[in-house]
Formats: structure tokens, sequence, C-alpha cells
């Protein structure tokens, strides 16, 4: 007996023997069992006719079942994100910032001592004196060492921002100094105001004139607030002059002028102001003498 190309070979059959166990009884006889017959196929009754007894009608064919809708990928829908919240307004990148405005009297807590601590108050002082006095040295001295957040604001410092078409009142005081003067004050006065709002003291000094209140001390007053402290510092003219003769460029003044200011600013004695005589004294006593006399200001503002 042949077999089918490519099927394996069965183990030779020994009389005696079973078949072997891994060969099933349809690889020796792929065909029908002898004597069964080959019918023919069952072929379906005619429409309108009924099915012989016995038979099972086939079963007619399905339509095929709707695929489901193919999803789109989640990348082309993202999910929606939460719209992003407008900052607020006067802020600093996510930090809101208080609004200044005008700094009001400052007034010891009745539980505090007979003098305050100025060094734990949030204050606005305002550094008075000629030029030589040594306001700007005292004024970041002061500021440095304070226990609280201080800020040094220096008039001198902030006209300098102006670089092209800057008016030097040594070349002659005219209408372009005196504008640019006024515009420093000002802007000195909006940033005292906004350190202030945000709880950091401040220290300006300038050279305020006392037969000037207008456009001197009450322009401070006026862009500053009420609560500004102002303290004069008045050594004699022999240490003005020594401490000009000591600096550079355009903030040193001949002794003319400094002699002319320095004269100007004795009308200050008798004002009600607090004075500081520091011909006697270096930058760290001075600071400790204006704390000294902040001190009694806040127990009794002076009234300018």
């Amino acid at each position: 007996m042949q077999h089918a190309v490519g099927s394996p070979l069965p183990p030779p059959h020994q009389p005696g023997q079973v078949p072997h166990a891994g060969w099933a009884s349809a690889a020796h006889h792929p065909g029908p069992p002898p004597g069964a017959s080959r019918g023919p196929a069952p072929v379906s009754p005619p429409p309108g006719f009924p099915a012989p007894a016995g038979t099972v009608p086939p079963t007619p064919p399905q339509p095929p079942a709707p695929r489901p809708p193919v999803q789109p990928p989640a990348a082309q829908h993202p999910a929606p994100q939460p719209a992003a919240t407008p900052p607020a307004p006067d802020t600093t990148g996510h930090v809101p910032l208080p609004p200044g405005g005008p700094v009001g009297v400052p007034t010891a807590t009745p539980a505090a001592a007979a003098v305050p601590d100025p060094g734990t108050s949030t204050l606005a002082v305002l550094l008075i004196g000629p030029a030589g006095a040594g306001k700007t040295s005292v004024a970041k001295y002061w500021a440095a060492h304070r226990r609280v957040p201080t800020a040094h604001i220096s008039l001198d410092d902030v006209r300098e921002w102006v670089r092209s078409g800057f008016a030097d009142p040594q070349s002659g005081w005219n209408d372009n100094s005196e504008a640019q003067y006024r515009l420093a004050r000002r802007t000195c006065g909006f940033a005292a105001r906004n350190f202030l709002a945000n709880g950091i003291s401040c220290i300006l000094d300038d050279a305020v004139f006392p037969d000037r209140p207008v456009v001197g001390l009450g322009g401070w007053k006026r862009h500053v607030g009420p609560g500004l402290l102002p303290v004069v510092l008045l050594p004699g003219l022999d240490i003005v002059l020594e401490r000009n003769a000591e600096r550079t460029g355009n903030r040193r003044l001949t002794d003319e002028e400094v002699a002319r200011i320095h004269g100007r600013m004795a009308g200050w004695y008798g004002s009600g102001l607090p004075i500081i005589d520091n011909s006697q004294l270096d930058v760290p006593a001075t600071a400790r003498v204006l704390d000294e006399v902040l001190a009694r200001a806040i127990a009794s503002p002076p009234s300018w």
C-alpha cells in the first residue's frame, strides 16, 4: 500500500502487537472505513417545499456583524485643559504687590517702652544735609544694619539715571536741572511708597533747603506722606569742606558752592526738626545717634 507523499510513515506492524499508540487509525486509513458507502451530499429542498423528515435545514447565511467604529487616537483629541487664570493686577510674576499709598504718621503702641525701638519699626526717613555732611554714607550704613528690611534711596543716584541730556547743576541751575530734580524727587517718593506698602523701610537723602519749603520739604511730604521723618545732618563748615575735597566727578563742588549751601542749611536751626552735628562722629556712631533721634520722633512726631 502506498502512502501520501509528505506524510510520515508509521512503524511496521508486527504480528501479535497492537498498532503504535502515537499513531491514530486515521493515519492508516485516511478514507472511510471499508464497507461504508459514499452517498451523495444532502441537497437542500427548493424554496416552498418542506424539508424531508429527519433532516435539518441548513442555516441561512448571516450578514456580517457591523464593525465597531474606529476611535480616533487620544493624541488627536487631548483632554480638555483648565483655562489659565489671568494674573491679578499689580503683580510681579505671581506675587501680588500691595499698592503704595501715602505713609501715615508712625505711632508708638501703648504697650511699648517709653522710648520705642526704631530698629523694629517700618519707617520712612529723610536725611537732610549739605554736600559733604555724610548723608549717603550714614544712610547706607543705617539701612544695612537694621533688623528689618530697609532700602536706601539716594536722590543724586536717581537724578543720574538720566545719561544723555543730564542737566548737571554745576553747569548752572536752570529750568532743565530744576525739572530733572523734581522728576527724580517724585520717582524717589513713588519708590519709597511702594517699598513701605510692602513692609520695607526706607531712608532717603537730599540737600533740602529750609528757604524753599514748597519744592523741598513740602515736596517730599507730598510725594511720600505725612509719616516721613526728616532729620538734619549738619556738621561744621570745615568738616564739609574737607569731605567735599575727597570727592571726584560731578559730586565734587567748589569751596564757594559748599560754603553757600552750608550757610543756607543753617536755617534749619529753630525749625523744630531734629539736627545731628556729626562733626566728631564717624559713620557707625552717627547711625546710633540717628536711631535715638528717630525713637524720640516716633514717640513725639515733629510738626512740619
